[in-house]
């Protein structure tokens, strides 16, 4: 029986920055976790831009090291958002998302971010409960962004201020 990445006994989970040549790789994550499929050339011009970065993480299954999700962010001017994240299905209520969310918001904040945004479907409530935990609040709704199954889903804006670094320490 093989474990669950975060179980007693199995290696931990890696959180690593993913860069132009794991272009491939975010893409056929970003397939597993999305219908509407980013190609490694969308994803080349996103890094691209000024502040933008990324994360995989990668854990066991079974006897291998798998890669299980990713975050795409970008922190410019004071502001950083998250333009996608995603743990593959099979891998998903483990733990990976909580993790990369928390390297995502630590990268944010090191690139002098002070509020961290992100927009999720209305009806992912997992990562709905994964993003209030974390104290996003909603700051604005986005009707019809997404489209599924011949209709659209409202968008959530969510924000989370970032902790200033003298603040951060004393804690």
């Amino acid at each position: 029986m093989s474990e669950k990445p975060g179980e007693a006994g199995s290696a931990p989970l890696a959180i690593r920055p993913a860069g132009p040549f794991n272009l491939t790789l975010l893409a056929e994550l970003h397939a597993a976790c999305f219908a509407e499929r980013w190609d490694a050339p969308a994803l080349a011009s996103l890094l691209a831009m000024p502040g933008a970065l990324a994360f995989l993480a990668s854990g066991p299954i079974g006897r291998d090291e798998e890669p299980l999700g990713f975050v795409l962010l970008r922190a410019i001017a004071g502001e950083a958002e998250i333009i996608s994240i995603g743990v593959r299905p099979e891998a998903r209520r483990r733990g990976i998302g909580r993790r990369l969310l928390e390297a995502a918001l630590a990268a944010a904040a090191a690139g002098g971010a002070e509020r961290l945004f992100l927009e999720v479907a209305a009806d992912n409530y997992q990562a709905l409960g994964l993003y209030l935990s974390h104290d996003f609040t909603e700051v604005g709704r986005r009707p019809n962004y997404y489209q599924r199954n011949g209709g659209g889903i409202m968008a959530l804006v969510l924000s989370k201020p970032i902790l200033p670094r003298q603040e951060r320490g004393a804690r």
